[in-house]
């Protein structure tokens, strides 16, 4: 079982499967357009201009477990983040990340990358995911990790492609 075996809808409901990004590099993270990290967003768009031509796939999975920061309805909150932080990336539709709602893939990532404070909850918004092109997910990121100071493991997984 792998990061490719899984699926997930857009903000419109169409369903992508995880398989069309075999061989990419994908950034997982949850996020949210009222948090005091959505500045976060331009810096995860910065990294997704800089590098979707070498591999890399950005996917946005908002979240509104974490202090109802991600209040409105997946269309509107598409268009928000690309009005106000110029996202371009892949948002999914609203989904939990943690408890027993939580998407599959959150399920699946926190039980593979569980170690240290981490244990196997997401803390925040915008904690991030480094997933190979083989669907192994290799990296957690900190909520407040900034993605510039992430971008030399992405690298480091571009390389590897």
């Amino acid at each position: 079982m792998n990061f490719h075996n899984f699926e997930a809808n857009k903000p419109n409901g169409e369903t992508i499967s995880m398989d069309e990004f075999k061989g990419k590099t994908v950034l997982v993270v949850n996020t949210a357009t009222k948090c005091g990290l959505t500045p976060q967003f331009t810096g995860l768009e910065k990294l997704h201009q800089e590098y979707k031509d070498k591999g890399l796939v950005v996917l946005g999975f908002p979240c509104n477990q974490f202090l109802g920061q991600e209040p409105v309805e997946n269309e509107k909150m598409e268009e928000t983040c690309q009005i106000n932080h110029g996202v371009t990336f892949q948002l999914m539709k609203k989904i939990e990340v943690n408890g027993s709602n939580a998407h599959p893939i959150y399920k699946f990532l926190k039980r593979k990358l569980n170690a240290g404070w981490f244990s196997n909850r997401i803390k925040w918004n915008f904690e991030k995911f480094l997933i190979d092109g083989n669907g192994n997910p290799v990296k957690r990121f900190s909520p407040k990790t900034k993605p510039a100071d992430i971008e030399k493991d992405i690298v480091n997984e571009l390389n590897k492609l």
